[in-house]
This record gives C-alpha cells, structure tokens and sequence, in this order.
C-alpha cells in the first residue's frame, strides 16, 4: 500500500532544517502533494520527543503511514515503526544512542542556529535506555542506508542491528549522507512513492 502520511524525525543538535529533511520534504511537495508530511522540531528530552511524535501520529493509519529518520531520529523512527507497525527508512540510524550521547551532557549548539542553545541533560541518557528495544519489529518493513564511510557511528554495529532488514551499504559516504540525492529514488522506492 503506498504511503499517505510520511514523518521525518531529524537527529542530535539537528532540525527540520537539516539538507534530508529539506530534500525529502520538497520531493513530497512536488511530486505528492496529496501525501500528508511532518517534520516536527524534537525537544532534547527523548521522552517529550515521543510524546509529541506518538500524539502527532495518533490518527495515521498505520498500514498507510511510513518514518524516516536519520542518526539520533533512525533510533526513534525504529520506535515509532515498532509501536505503530508502519514501515521505517533509517539513515545511518543511532543503535545505541544512550551509551554515545553520554559524553555530550551539557550545553550544546544547533548545526542549523549556532545562536541556539539547549542543555543535554543526564536524565536524557535514562530516557535514551527505555526506548531501547530488543528486535526489530518486523525486519522486511525497514530499509537502512548505511555508510561505511560514517565518521560518527559504527557500520557494523548498524547493519548488526538491522540484521534482516533492506541495507544499502554505501562504500564511502559520511554521517550526513552529503550524497542523499543519490538515494533519495530508493527511500520513496521503498516508499511506493517514486
């Protein structure tokens, strides 16, 4: 079934500004324009970003509806899929974002408003482990990019992860995926939207 309702989750210190989010948005607004889409701003607290993200999505319909998320967002696409049964893109998703976002309580910056500021607080960490979840929840409903070439996360720790899964994995590349438009045609592929 195509999909109808689409949600972009941005990752760490990102936004709904970030270059993916703006290409897949501008992608669903010239060529589907019928296809409901939201990219909300998350809050830095992993439990107020579900909260807002799983009463966003409240009336989807799941068979109907699909998340892509990227870095930090790819751990809580991978949720949101699980919770809602939808299908899920993952751009070199986060597998343990608990244990590597630790080392950055404190203040951070925005990628996109340097001039914006928010505290990572340790309760952040807490919340990060009860979203961790064991299995993937139906593994043919997810299709991963992956970049060997991530100068942030481990490949192999993501395919492990998603094991089962679609992979695409890229022999270079980086955290960003500055190539995304190389593979933007096989995310709404995946999508039954190309």
């Amino acid at each position: 079934m195509p999909v109808t309702h689409l949600l972009y989750l941005h990752g760490f210190r990102s936004s709904p500004r970030s270059a993916k989010a703006r290409q897949v948005a501008q992608r669903v607004a010239e060529r589907h324009p019928d296809v409901t889409w939201w990219c909300p701003q998350l809050p830095p607290s992993p439990q107020d970003a579900m909260n807002i993200v799983m009463q966003g999505i409240a009336r989807w319909p799941p068979a109907a509806m699909a998340v892509v998320g990227s870095s930090l967002g790819g751990f809580y696409a991978t949720y949101v899929a699980a919770a809602a049964g939808c299908r899920a893109v993952l751009l070199n998703p986060a597998v343990h974002p608990a244990r590597d976002l630790a080392r950055y309580i404190g203040e951070q910056t925005s990628w996109h408003a340097p001039g914006e500021r928010f505290f990572f607080e340790p309760r952040f960490v807490d919340e990060l482990r009860a979203l961790e979840g064991g299995a993937i929840a139906g593994p043919t409903h997810c299709f991963a990019v992956i970049a060997k070439g991530d100068e942030v996360l481990d490949w192999r720790e993501m395919t492990a992860r998603y094991r089962g899964a679609r992979i695409k994995l890229l022999e270079g590349s980086d955290h960003a995926l500055s190539n995304f438009s190389l593979h933007i045609d096989d995310v709404f592929a995946f999508l039954e939207l190309a």
